[in-house]
């Protein structure tokens, strides 16, 4: 592994840990699990796919995507990333000497049909809740069409297929830029993330909770975090209890309402502060963005 890959898939783990080590509504934290999953599996995959996605430049994205969904679901026996791979895997392959952005839409551009194929596969390992069929390009069947294609099809349902389709302007133009704001906004260290995702939330809803919840349960979730926000979160009497219901609302059910897609959107937008020089992860799992 080149001296690049290894900085690339430092970054890669850093940001993993750091998302899944915010307080974040919804997500499992080191203080709240799922019954099914616990922070450390999502620690220990963070390790297991680092070294994997760093040579995707070498090795290919779509291949790079099934190998470590593969070894994730040998090394925890869950999904506890697969979002996560398809996001940052592409970010990864763009080399040293490019910016990150215009890049991405270079290996985003070259995705093939065998990038396709290795990605359905992966996906079929992971088997995510709540993916359905599709009628164009279902992943149970062969592509015929490219895998930046295949991910426009679902673009308008997805928000992990949205970035390939616009080469991550949402991580660009909406995610990244709050990571900045957030001090502006006098969001202290810790709550950093966690207020980062609460807009997201409120901008967006979340791709799994609709896949498993419906369209009304997501349009809840965007008011009730727009209310968080409204109410001064954090740092205010009203705003904290704002948030307290938004987290309570998002762990019923069964966690059923798990905002993953957000929680994969934080990761990519870590990994490219980190790639782009504009902060750094501390020892407590904490974004320090650069002054």
């Amino acid at each position: 592994m080149s001296d690049w890959e290894s900085r690339v898939g430092e970054w890669i783990r850093q940001a993993c840990v750091a998302e899944v080590s915010a307080q974040k509504p919804g997500n499992v934290t080191p203080t709240h699990r799922f019954d099914d999953v616990a922070y450390q599996q999502f620690v220990q995959s963070a390790s297991v796919i680092a070294p994997i996605l760093a040579t995707s430049r070498t090795v290919g994205v779509g291949r790079t995507i099934c190998e470590a969904v593969t070894a994730t679901r040998s090394a925890v026996k869950h999904n506890t990333n697969l979002g996560i791979v398809l996001l940052l895997t592409p970010l990864a392959a763009v080399p040293e000497h490019l910016d990150l952005f215009a890049g991405v839409e270079t290996v985003l551009s070259a995705l093939t049909v065998e990038d396709a194929e290795f990605t359905n596969e992966a996906i079929r390992i992971a088997q995510p809740s709540g993916l359905g069929t599709a009628e164009q390009e279902d992943v149970s069947t062969a592509p015929r069409k490219d895998l930046r294609s295949c991910m426009r099809l679902a673009a308008d349902r997805d928000l992990v297929a949205a970035q390939y389709a616009n080469g991550f302007l949402d991580v660009i133009n909406v995610s990244l830029p709050l990571l900045k704001d957030a001090e502006a906004n006098s969001v202290d260290g810790p709550h950093t993330i966690g207020w980062v995702a609460t807009h997201l939330l409120a901008r967006y809803g979340d791709s799994l909770i609709r896949r498993k919840c419906g369209v009304e349960i997501e349009m809840t979730v965007r008011a009730m975090a727009d209310a968080v926000l409204t109410a001064g979160w954090p740092g205010r009497t009203g705003g904290d209890a704002a948030y307290q219901r938004l987290d309570r609302f998002l762990r019923s059910d069964g966690n059923r309402r798990n905002p993953g897609t957000t929680a994969d959107l934080i990761a990519a937008t870590l990994f490219a502060a980190l790639r782009n020089g504009d902060g750094r992860i501390d020892p407590q799992g904490q974004i320090q963005l650069s002054k």
